[in-house]
């Protein structure tokens, strides 16, 4: 387990630790975190997303150029 992990892991052992009334207080500590919120939003629509079809990178840009080029 990595330094990281191991903190996370010690946050997550508190957490469970709380009564529910301070997990409700920390959660929405968190939820008034702009940053946080952000972040878990973003990791929410990339976790949902994961699935969907993909097309490679150089492809995509391939098209821009075209797009560019014809004025769309």
């Amino acid at each position: 387990m990595s330094p990281r992990e191991a903190k996370a892991e010690v946050f997550l052992m508190a957490f469970k630790g709380l009564t529910k009334k301070e997990k409700r207080i920390f959660i929405e500590r968190l939820l008034k975190d702009k940053e946080f919120v952000e972040d878990l939003l973003d990791m929410a629509i990339i976790e949902k997303r994961r699935k969907e079809p993909s097309r490679p990178l150089e492809d995509y840009l391939a098209e821009k150029r075209l797009e560019t080029c014809r004025g769309k």
